[in-house]
């Protein structure tokens, strides 16, 4: 059954990093953009889904294809979280901008967002295999674990394939068959079955502090994937990858600190709004991540 709705927001928004991130990084058969629309399966409570998200002046435009009317208030909670609807960018934009290095890209672009995810652990899985890889290998590795454990879904109005497979399906597999280096195995294994045992907690509702202490705890593990994590899956706002190199390199060429260690320091005035600022160092660079899909 197809729904057709609008999801309201404080303005402003810049959608150009917010879809352009989705986009860049969409898993084949998972994600894509069609029509102008960012789509996506969703995995229900009753059932399969798929949402199409559409960038407006004023409003997302939302379609929603779902296997069970009781989805509908589910889907449209995680359409908001994935695209960041319900932050507050007056006040964002009023704390990043009260910085003089951080100013300049503030007016540039306010209402700058924080990509969300549509499920932590789907979104902790793909953080494990983008570590140091390029964008393309992280989508590669990933539409191959789709392709082998996903479940297929119909798509009547687009190219969708496949659910990202579970923390379940995932524990299945053999670590062997995964073409990475042998520490990033045991990472994944390790993940997985913390995922599926319910030792790690990744959803919604989930304890944020506790759920960084048991990601820190997993082998390979370190502070950029925890951070990342905790600002795309765990809806940390005031998460930080000072260690990220594309931060790293943006905050040198605007004078700051470059050092994780300092940079850390200064971001303390960026408090509690880092992720944010994470946004805006990053949209700095040349990289398909900060450009609206035409």
């Amino acid at each position: 059954m197809l729904f057709s709705l609008d999801l309201p927001f404080t303005p402003p928004l810049h959608p150009d990093n917010l879809f352009g991130h989705l986009v860049a990084t969409g898993v084949p058969g998972v994600e894509e953009w069609r029509d102008g629309a960012y789509r996506r399966t969703l995995r229900l409570p009753h059932g399969p889904g798929i949402a199409a998200l559409r960038p407006q002046p004023e409003r997302i435009g939302c379609e929603l294809i779902l296997s069970d009317e009781r989805d509908l208030p589910a889907a449209i909670a995680v359409c908001r979280r994935i695209l960041d609807l319900d932050a507050d960018p007056a006040a964002v934009d009023a704390a990043l901008g009260a910085d003089p290095l951080l100013a300049p890209l503030v007016a540039k672009a306010p209402g700058r967002r924080v990509p969300g995810a549509a499920d932590g652990a789907e979104f902790a899985v793909r953080a494990v295999l983008g570590q140091q890889v390029s964008t393309a290998a992280a989508r590669t590795h990933a539409a191959r674990l789709v392709a082998a454990y996903g479940e297929p879904v119909r798509d009547p109005a687009g190219g969708l394939t496949h659910l990202f497979p579970t923390a379940e399906a995932l524990a299945t597999l053999d670590p062997g068959t995964l073409a990475l280096p042998q520490a990033r195995r045991r990472t994944m294994a390790a993940l997985v079955a913390a995922l599926a045992s319910g030792d790690l907690d990744l959803g919604p509702s989930a304890d944020p502090a506790r759920a960084r202490t048991r990601l820190a705890a997993l082998p390979g593990v370190g502070p950029w994937t925890v951070e990342t994590i905790a600002m795309r899956a765990l809806g940390d706002r005031d998460a930080f990858t000072a260690t990220d190199l594309g931060v790293r390199h943006a905050a040198l060429a605007l004078g700051l600190p470059a050092t994780p260690a300092a940079l850390t320091r200064h971001a303390e005035t960026w408090r509690p709004w880092r992720a944010y600022a994470v946004q805006h160092l990053w949209a700095t660079g040349d990289h398909p991540i900060n450009r609206l899909p035409r």
